[in-house]
């Protein structure tokens, strides 16, 4: 094969110097052939079999294969041949050759059959039409890599689009994603657009139908918009927040954010949301931020009461004082314990419930089998039962993180009494920490030490001391009034107090 510059000189040496076809083929050292094509057309010709390759083998099963592969194009996708299948039909009927010939030949003539897809352009209207979609992506937390869940809302007519991490997918990181979402474009889209998603869709029936998740139309149901669920495997009908996935991975973590929390992620996450609205899409008249402000007023107003984005369970109390979900344990305080209770899930967050009062509150853990305990929880209990103080495991849990001068306070505290009234005294210290900041009762604490007073009475002192201060008085300016200038200075006359003195006894 000929580069387009030696086509060019062929040419040239024909038609403007005027030499022979036999010349050419000699001093460029090309066959009659290749010259001849050349003088024929300045482009490049492809190169076309004058006949069929043999195949002695694949040949005589070549049409039997091709109506198979017609045929199956009426099949459901999932029961269609296999191109094993193909090959097993072929040696049955008598095929002799490779399994890799055959699946060569039934590539080329499946890419020959398939249609390329087409779409077609769509066109949204302000504040009508907004698309969902879920993403995975790695970001550096406290240190380690860790796989996060990218939740992804993008509005149709701006191109506004929101993100946000979290650990998992369910259902209520879900809702809460959507309030953010909501909170985000300061109004609610009236249709969104759903992959079958299970924390919105329980079943897939025929055709578009859905049988929905019960706790997914209350959320509808709450913030008034309509939803539509995509074909299966048909994602192009929401390409528009698949692009967004890929944008925000590709352009918001890259390279990966290193972050203490999923709260500091998603501050800047959000951000990243905000400067993007100074891009302008192609073909897009105005920026993002601009285009968004048209479509703002469109949207739907946010209800006056936020969704309650929880999942609810039914809990037992189990005989440590603790409730289980998902194989993890959280305390309950031991002054409000009852054996049936509440337990409210968020995404990063567990509330417990009595009745309607929360009475604890943890920070969700995702890993397994953790008892996530709360010391504050236990101290009522260690007040009645201070033998248990050295091996409560929820003191022990504290002690390694409490400052070095509550060891000092107990320390004190054993000196002056024996242990048992020691440890009693020293657990009602640490039942201040109920009822006041924990800084508070730490800077109280130090105080007594520093004023010998290491005992609860002492504390008590220094922490009211800290929460009403003694008040100071400013010094009266006497400048503009130069008459009380002398008043508290006169000198002392003794005789004064005597005369005093014999008016009383008279």
């Amino acid at each position: 094969m000929i580069t387009v510059i030696d086509r060019e000189r062929i040419r040239r040496a024909y038609f403007i110097e005027g030499k022979t076809m036999r010349q050419i083929e000699r001093e460029m050292h090309h066959g009659y052939w290749t010259v001849r094509k050349a003088l024929a057309s300045a482009e490049h010709q492809p190169y076309t079999l004058s006949q069929p390759k043999a195949a002695p083998k694949l040949g005589p099963y070549k049409e039997k294969i091709d109506k198979l592969l017609e045929q199956e194009r009426s099949l459901p996708r999932k029961q269609r041949f296999t191109t094993h299948k193909l090959y097993e039909l072929m040696e049955a009927e008598g095929y002799s050759g490779s399994e890799s010939n055959l699946r060569r030949y039934v590539g080329r003539k499946r890419g020959d059959l398939k249609r390329p897809p087409i779409f077609i352009p769509l066109q949204y209207e302000p504040g009508q039409d907004a698309q969902v979609d879920w993403g995975e992506a790695f970001v550096i937390m406290k240190g380690e890599k860790v796989k996060a869940q990218l939740f992804v809302m993008r509005l149709c007519y701006s191109r506004r689009t929101f993100v946000m991490a979290f650990p998992t997918q369910k259902q209520e990181a879900f809702f809460s994603a959507h309030m953010a979402a909501f909170d985000f474009f300061g109004g609610v889209p009236h249709t969104i657009t759903y992959d079958n998603l299970k924390a919105a869709v329980d079943r897939i029936l025929k055709g578009r139908n859905r049988q929905e998740q019960k706790r997914f139309i209350t959320f509808r149901s709450h913030y008034l918009f309509e939803s539509r669920f995509c074909t299966p495997g048909e994602g192009h009908e929401k390409g528009g927040v698949e692009h967004g996935v890929k944008y925000a991975r590709q352009n918001y973590l890259v390279p990966l954010p290193k972050v203490r929390d999923y709260a500091q992620l998603n501050a800047w996450l959000r951000e990243r949301c905000l400067l993007d609205d100074q891009r302008q899409v192609s073909r897009q008249q105005k920026p993002i931020g601009a285009m968004w402000a048209e479509e703002r007023p469109h949207l739907r107003s946010l209800p006056a009461t936020d969704f309650a984005g929880y999942i609810s369970r039914e809990v037992k109390l189990n005989p440590y004082g603790q409730v289980t979900f998902e194989t993890n344990r959280y305390s309950v305080p031991a002054d409000k314990a009852q054996k049936q209770l509440t337990l409210r899930a968020y995404p990063f967050r567990i509330e417990i419930v009595k009745g309607t009062e929360i009475i604890a509150t943890h920070q969700r853990s995702y890993e397994r089998q953790q008892d996530i305990l709360n010391p504050l929880h236990y101290l009522p209990l260690l007040a009645e039962r201070p033998g248990a103080f050295n091996h409560a495991q929820p003191l022990q849990q504290w002690r390694n993180s409490w400052p070095p001068l509550y060891d000092e306070l107990l320390l004190h505290l054993k000196e002056s009494q024996n242990e048992h009234k020691a440890i009693r005294e020293f657990v009602q210290i640490l039942q201040l920490h109920l009822d006041y900041d924990a800084s508070v009762v730490q800077n109280a604490i130090e105080q007594a030490l520093a004023d010998k007073v290491p005992h609860l009475n002492g504390v008590l002192f220094c922490l009211n001391r800290l929460l009403d201060p003694t008040p100071t008085f400013k010094t009266l300016d006497s400048l503009p009034r130069p008459h009380l200038s002398k008043v508290g200075q006169a000198p002392l006359t003794l005789p004064q107090y005597d005369q005093l003195l014999r008016q009383v006894g008279s």
